[in-house]
């Protein structure tokens, strides 16, 4: 299982997907949605995870989507 964080760099201008932990990103885009759909993709092919999406202004976790594996907090309703 792999989890991953999509956040923005200012530096850059571009969206990046890292693996929690990891020194690099494991890949940079365009925008948030592709660098997005590419954690999901990664997650997914290491047996689940959680792919948390960065609001781009504050960095501050906005969305988290749990991949394979049972929702730890899942919405109500």
């Amino acid at each position: 299982m792999a989890d991953y964080d999509v956040q923005y760099d200012k530096d850059s201008g571009d969206w990046s997907a890292k693996r929690a932990g990891a020194s690099r990103a494991a890949g940079r885009f365009d925008t948030q949605k592709a660098a997005h759909d590419a954690a999901r993709g990664w997650a997914e092919r290491s047996g689940g995870g959680e792919v948390r999406d960065h609001r781009k202004d504050n960095n501050q976790i906005r969305n988290t989507d749990t991949i394979g594996k049972k929702d730890p907090h899942p919405p109500k309703g």
